[in-house]
C-alpha cells in the first residue's frame, strides 16, 4: 500500500472510531452489542463495573447460580471488571468471586480487590491478608488493588502499618498491576494522600446528589488536577437514587421519557472526564441486563443533563433523606446488632413516599433486637461510617418518628 493511501485509510478508520464515540479517541470506545469502554494505560476498561458488594442471596447465602448467570451475561456484553473486598458480603464475596471467575481465562477478566485498613492490627497483617485474598479469589495477581476506605479513622493505620510501601512492593513483584485507594475522608486528607504517595487511580464516591451537597465535586477536581483516572463508587448512593421522590421522577420523565432514575444516575457519573468505570452493586440478572443496556450506545451527558441532575438533587435534598449508602460498616461494630442500614432505608423510603402508614409496619418487621430504639449511644458506629452520619442521633430521630406515627 502506498504511503498516501495508508495515511488516508488510517485517518478514515480513526475518524470512524471518533464518530461512533462522539468524542476524542481516548474517551469513549463503542463496539456493536458491547458496553462502552474507556482506555486506561494499555487496556480497555468497561464503563460499567460489577460491584460484588451486594451479590444475590438465597436462604441467607450468596446465590452462586444466579451470580454465575450474571457473570456470564456481563462477560458476553464486555462488562469484565469485577470489584470485591475483604469484608463484602460478610467476608464471603471474595470466595464467591474466586469460585465463579475460575471458569474464565484470567486474562479476560479485570479483577479488583482492596486491603481492609479498618481490620489491620499490625504491619504483618497487610501481607497476611493480601495472601489470603489471592487464595480466596483463586488468582496469582490483582489487576487493580486499593488501600480500602482511607478516612479519619483508618488514616493512621494506613501510615503506621506502611500499607502503601508494602503494596508498592507487591506491585513491583507483579502481584498488583495498578495501585490505588478508595476514599471517604476530608478534602484536606485527600490532598495529603495524593501528595505523600504516587498512585495509578482513585476510587471515589461520586453521584449527582453528593456533587454539590457534600464535597464530591471538590474532591473530583483535586484528583483531576493530578490527572489520575477515577473509578466511581456509589453512583446511585446505595440505590437511593433509583427510588427518587415523585416530584423528581416527574421532572426526569418530562425531560427524558425513556430514562430511568438508575440509568440517568449511572450515565451522569460515567460522563465525567477521567472516569474509567462506574461500579454498580447488582443483585439480580434483571438489574445486570438493565445496566448493560444503559451503557450500550453510550453518549456523554452535556450541560442540559447537568442542569437536570442538579434540579433532581435539590428535590431529593428537600425530602430530608439520610445519606446512607448501605455499606454496613456500622453493623460490624455495633455491640447490640442493630440493623442500622435497614432502619435508614425504611426511613428514607418513608420520607420519599410520604407514606406514614406503612413506616411503622416496616419498623415492626425488624427483629426486636435490631430496632433503632435499642441504641445506647456508644458511638462506635460513627467511627466506621464513611458518610460521617451521626448514627445514634438519626436512630433517635427514627425512633421518635415511629412513636409519633404509631399513636
Amino acid at each position: 500500500m502506498k504511503r498516501r493511501n495508508f495515511i488516508i485509510n488510517s485517518t478514515l478508520a480513526l475518524a470512524g472510531t471518533m464518530f461512533l464515540a462522539g468524542c476524542t479517541k481516548d474517551e469513549i470506545i463503542l463496539e456493536p452489542n458491547k458496553i462502552a469502554k474507556r482506555k486506561f494505560k494499555n487496556i480497555e476498561i468497561p464503563l460499567l463495573g460489577f460491584g460484588c458488594m451486594r451479590l444475590p442471596l438465597k436462604n441467607g447465602k450468596i446465590d452462586i447460580e444466579e451470580f454465575e448467570k450474571m457473570t456470564q451475561y456481563a462477560m458476553d456484553n464486555g462488562a469484565n471488571y469485577f470489584d470485591t473486598a475483604y469484608m463484602y458480603m460478610s467476608s464471603k464475596s471474595e470466595n464467591a468471586v474466586g469460585k465463579v471467575l475460575k471458569n474464565y481465562k484470567r486474562g479476560d477478566v479485570i479483577l479488583a480487590d482492596k486491603n481492609p485498613l479498618a481490620h489491620l492490627k499490625s504491619i504483618d497483617d497487610v501481607k497476611k491478608i493480601f495472601e489470603e485474598q489471592l487464595q480466596k479469589c483463586k488468582t496469582d495477581y490483582f489487576d487493580f488493588y486499593m488501600a480500602h476506605n482511607i478516612n479519619s479513622h483508618t488514616y493512621e493505620a494506613y501510615k503506621n502499618y506502611k500499607v502503601y510501601e508494602q503494596l508498592k512492593e507487591f506491585k513491583r513483584q507483579g502481584l498488583i498491576k495498578y495501585l490505588g485507594f478508595s476514599f471517604h475522608g476530608t478534602t484536606e486528607m485527600l490532598e495529603n494522600v495524593l501528595k505523600e504517595h504516587s498512585f495509578d487511580f482513585v476510587q471515589l464516591q461520586m453521584n449527582y446528589f453528593d456533587w454539590n451537597n457534600i464535597n464530591a465535586k471538590e474532591q473530583y477536581e483535586i484528583i483531576q488536577e493530578k490527572k489520575l483516572p477515577i473509578i466511581v463508587m456509589e453512583p446511585l448512593r446505595g440505590g437511593s437514587l433509583s427510588l427518587i421522590p415523585k416530584e423528581a421522577q416527574d421532572v426526569l420523565s418530562k425531560a427524558y421519557k425513556k430514562e430511568t432514575p438508575s440509568s440517568f444516575g449511572l450515565k451522569w457519573a460515567a460522563s465525567k472526564k477521567n472516569v474509567i468505570s462506574v461500579l454498580s452493586g447488582m443483585s439480580s440478572l434483571e438489574q445486570m441486563k438493565e445496566n448493560i443496556e444503559t451503557f450500550k450506545n453510550f453518549k456523554i451527558f452535556g450541560e442540559e443533563e447537568e442542569k437536570l441532575a442538579q434540579e433532581l438533587a435539590k428535590i431529593i435534598q428537600s425530602k430530608g433523606e439520610i445519606a446512607c449508602t448501605t455499606c454496613k460498616y456500622c453493623t460490624e461494630v455495633c455491640p447490640l446488632g442493630i440493623n442500622i442500614p435497614a432502619a435508614f432505608a425504611m426511613y428514607n423510603q418513608y420520607k420519599i413516599s410520604g407514606n406514614g402508614r406503612i413506616f411503622p409496619v416496616y419498623y415492626d418487621s425488624l427483629k426486636e433486637s435490631e430496632r433503632p430504639d435499642k441504641c445506647i449511644g456508644c458511638g462506635l458506629c460513627n467511627r466506621n461510617c464513611p458518610q460521617s452520619i451521626d448514627i445514634p442521633k438519626m436512630l433517635k430521630v427514627i425512633t421518635d418518628e415511629y412513636k409519633k406515627l404509631s399513636v
